[in-house]
């Protein structure tokens, strides 16, 4: 575990990955209850049935109605066991689906807290379908005509963050994690050595300010120095007052240009333009 005294400017991007790993960082619940009033809680996917890794509902975030969804972990054994880790399966994605749909509606902005290694990776999703759940949301979420807002509050694990990432503003807290896999399953497919993860984290540019650098996150909210969990109501009060700015300047916008320019922010991700070099001949045809 990172040295919880350590400013951000000494902590390398294997001790960030262990803070956004931290039990007792605030989970999607914490947010919840901290941020929204009259908050009732939605489950089942309606298919097969609950996925308590996934939760969400409907509540009133400053006076206004939204939809609300995110990954939970737990604090303890039990709590992890309860919520799968934070592993959402099909039905978990199949549930945010259906809230979505639902924020779409009745017009409610979407409000998302990614914190999870990952979805499931066990025989039971992959029989029902856990691809093709994920893969459904994003296409869902890039075009819902309401603003979605996501904030990255811990870790951001594969497919399984990205399900409930295509968002109009992506925000994420400075000591959470956001990336394509977990660096102990990248160290063993690079170097076939998961013991090198702390190398890989560093490789992987998996940090806030990585890829706030890469364009990939709209903005870093700052933590206590140690950590979220040493001041839990200070940064959930600083992810609100974020939030809240961001909804203001999407309400703003009619649901064509939220979707347009909801595209226009994942294509140009991962865009690199090159310099195209032109050598002249100086020699003279005969």
């Amino acid at each position: 575990m990172a040295d919880e005294q350590h400013t951000s400017e000494e902590l390398t991007p294997w001790d960030i990955v262990q803070l956004a790993r931290h039990p007792q960082r605030p989970h999607t619940l914490d947010y919840i209850r901290g941020l929204c009033e009259d908050f009732v809680e939605l489950r089942g996917d309606r298919r097969f049935g609950d996925d308590r890794a996934l939760l969400g509902g409907i509540g009133r975030f400053n006076g206004q109605s939204v939809v609300v969804l995110g990954h939970q972990k737990g604090s303890n054994t039990k709590e992890n066991i309860q919520h799968n880790f934070g592993s959402p399966r099909p039905e978990g994605y199949r549930k945010a689906l259906r809230l979505m749909q639902h924020a779409e509606k009745f017009g409610f902005p979407v409000l998302a807290f990614i914190d999870t290694p990952g979805a499931d990776p066990s025989m039971g999703s992959e029989e029902r379908g856990i691809g093709e759940a994920i893969a459904a949301n994003l296409v869902v979420m890039a075009e819902l005509d309401v603003p979605i807002v996501t904030t990255v509050i811990g870790e951001g694990g594969s497919g399984g963050a990205l399900a409930i990432g295509v968002a109009d503003r992506l925000l994420m807290l400075q000591y959470a994690i956001y990336s394509v896999a977990s660096p102990e399953a990248s160290a063993a497919i690079l170097w076939r050595d998961a013991s090198k993860a702390p190398d890989a984290a560093k490789a992987m540019k998996i940090t806030a300010p990585d890829l706030h650098q890469l364009q990939i996150v709209d903005e870093i909210i700052p933590e206590p120095a140690g950590g979220a969990h040493l001041d839990t109501a200070a940064t959930i009060a600083a992810v609100g007052a974020s939030i809240q700015r961001h909804l203001d300047e999407l309400q703003v916008l009619p649901g064509r240009e939220l979707r347009q320019r909801r595209y226009e922010k994942y294509r140009s991700i991962g865009l690199v333009q090159q310099a195209q070099t032109i050598v002249l001949s100086t020699t003279e045809a005969p």
